[in-house]
């Protein structure tokens, strides 16, 4: 069993104590960095000041994101099982000449 530790992640200007499990840090860091870097660009962009909606807009872009993400990994999944049982049937097709 992983080992829990606490961290400390500011997000928006507001600091996060956090405990978590050893081999999640990275991750968290991570995402804590690219949320504040999206936060600044859409302050920037378009001039939003409310930390609450740049916080929404970065949910909404990165949930977006992931669900494109996701419908492209089971269209791949879809196609490469397609695959392979057109491989599997050409084969067999191949093997009764």
């Amino acid at each position: 069993m992983s080992e829990k530790i606490k961290i400390k992640l500011t997000v928006a200007d507001r600091v996060y104590p956090l405990t978590i499990l050893a081999g999640q840090e990275q991750s968290l860091r991570n995402s804590a960095k690219k949320i504040d870097e999206m936060s600044k660009q859409l302050q920037e962009n378009y001039a939003v000041r409310d930390k609450q909606d740049v916080l929404a807009m970065c949910a909404l872009q990165y949930a977006a994101q992931l669900e494109n993400t996701l419908e492209n990994n089971t269209v791949e999944g879809e196609s490469s099982i397609k695959t392979k049982e057109l491989i599997e049937l050409i084969d067999l097709h191949l093997s009764n000449y």
